[in-house]
């Protein structure tokens, strides 16, 4: 069994009933800026920006003066959801040395993304309030878990019906992840909910 994630990315009219909320009801985890910085093989074969979704993004992210570097995976259905990826994560200690091997792998840097995040613990979610640069505010509700120990669709509607019943105004889900949406804002889709 390998271990995955389940998340949403959601477009938030109203972020204040949904702090208020987590304030009283959930751990209050962190404040914290974050700036991504990811890659992609330039070889034209494994490109991830020439993938229709893209199902990889790699990652270089500092908070405050840590640094981490981060895999992503994502399984999409036939329509374009995507309700599951795989994520590898782990600190670094020297991001020059780094940015260094991915140079000599032949990887690029395609796009940073900025964010202030605010982050809480709710029962087994996290859940995290993005103000992301030139995008927007947005909710990120994630849960991790074991292959095979639970239903995504089922999951992603209750994380849905939870945002709903907090009443945070119009909800817009997107399928594609943050450096998407910086990199590509035309082909940005969102659903409402």
């Amino acid at each position: 069994m390998r271990d995955v994630e389940i998340e949403i990315q959601v477009r938030i009219e109203k972020t204040k009933p949904l702090e208020e909320f987590l304030d009283k009801n959930a751990s209050f985890r962190f404040e914290v800026n974050q700036v991504d910085e990811y890659f992609s093989p330039q070889d034209e074969k494994d490109d991830f920006l020439k993938q229709d979704p893209i199902t990889r993004w790699l990652r270089i992210r500092k908070e405050d003066k840590i640094y981490y570097l981060n895999f992503k995976k994502f399984y999409y259905e036939k329509t374009g959801e995507n309700y599951f990826r795989d994520e590898f994560e782990s600190k670094i200690e020297d991001p020059e040395e780094v940015r260094k091997i991915f140079l000599a792998l032949n990887f690029k840097p395609i796009v940073v993304v900025e964010k202030l995040r605010k982050a809480w613990q709710c029962n087994e979610w996290e859940i995290a309030l993005d103000d992301v640069k030139n995008v927007g505010q947005f909710v990120e509700i994630e849960f991790k878990f074991s292959q095979g120990q639970t239903d995504p669709k089922k999951d992603i509607k209750e994380m849905i019906e939870f945002l709903k019943k907090i009443g945070c105004g119009k909800l817009e889900i997107n399928y594609q992840s943050y450096p998407f949406l910086v990199l590509f804002p035309d082909k940005a889709k969102f659903e409402e909910l």
